[in-house]
């Protein structure tokens, strides 16, 4: 029945589902980070080894063939989709979850820079404007009432921020050289790296309570597995473009679920920076030529 309802729907829109549901998913991660007692470390570890199963199960199940690769692009990929994963939860355990997650979402400037150095692309004018803008946002981050904690939050926040782009970028790289389409691996390979770097911090302390489970499995499960599996499905019928922009309602719902969920309100420099972000993010998107958006969707 819902194979035949999927069918129905125009691809186009079917690709416009499927990332905003992906970006619902992945937005609740900031809320339950905060309401869990435990650290960052056994946060990420169980999280991230929740997922791995659940990818590997569902990809037995759909008999997708996953193939694991040891080159240099591939490990890249697997290391920087490992560190988005722990900067993050390190970041919204130390600072406001808008922070964390606008921060993060700084990745697209950042591959304005990079690809044109690692991948020959042309860097435009437009590119250094939309740096410009994104970067004096981020600045107001660190205005206002700031402690070190806060400080050491948006640094690993940037770091995020920067794990993401280098990782979308060997990517690129990787399905340039290699030929490779399928992603699925690297976050399987991604989320078994993020247990063995936090299993020496946790050894001690791997005992959660069944209401704690409850949730590490629903993060597990939901926001990380099946999420990027319908992420992975959906990419393929709309441009990277118009995914990108899509996916940010996650960096605009977090802040909201936590505020909802714990009364958590982020600072008024902070939010007029993430409001800068948006407005440079979707400035350089929409002024991409129509070519442009082409090629980057093949």
């Amino acid at each position: 029945m819902i194979k035949n309802l999927l069918s129905s729907i125009p691809q186009h829109k079917k690709g416009l589902i499927f990332i905003s549901f992906s970006a619902l998913m992945w937005s609740s991660g900031g809320l339950f980070i905060k309401v869990l007692t435990l650290d960052a470390f056994q946060i990420s570890f169980y999280r991230s080894l929740i997922a791995a199963i659940t990818i590997l199960i569902i990809s037995k199940f759909r008999k997708t063939g996953l193939k694991f690769e040891f080159d240099f692009i591939s490990i890249a990929c697997s290391i920087f989709y490992s560190l988005i994963l722990i900067f993050f939860v390190v970041a919204t355990k130390l600072t406001t979850a808008a922070n964390a997650i606008f921060l993060e979402f700084t990745a697209p400037i950042y591959l304005l820079l990079l690809e044109p150095i690692f991948l020959k692309t042309k860097f435009e004018k437009n590119n250094l404007i939309a740096l410009i803008i994104c970067f004096a946002g981020m600045s107001l981050f660190f205005f206002g009432k700031l402690d070190l904690t806060d400080i050491k939050g948006n640094l690993f926040a940037i770091g995020s921020g920067i794990s993401f782009a280098l990782f979308s970028l060997f990517l690129k790289w990787k399905k340039q050289i290699h030929k490779s389409e399928s992603t699925i691996i690297y976050i399987v390979t991604g989320n078994l790296l993020v247990c063995i770097f936090c299993l020496p911090f946790i050894y001690d302390k791997l005992f959660v309570n069944s209401m704690q489970m409850s949730i590490l499995l629903f993060m597990g499960i939901f926001q990380i597995g099946i999420s990027y599996i319908i992420f992975n499905e959906g990419i393929k019928y709309i441009s990277a473009t118009e995914s990108m922009i899509i996916a940010m309602l996650e960096a605009v719902l977090n802040p909201i679920w936590v505020f909802l969920g714990v009364g958590e309100v982020p600072t008024a420099y902070s939010m007029a920076g993430s409001v800068i972000i948006i407005i440079a993010i979707i400035w350089r998107n929409f002024f991409i030529k129509p070519v442009e958006k082409i090629r980057i969707a093949d």
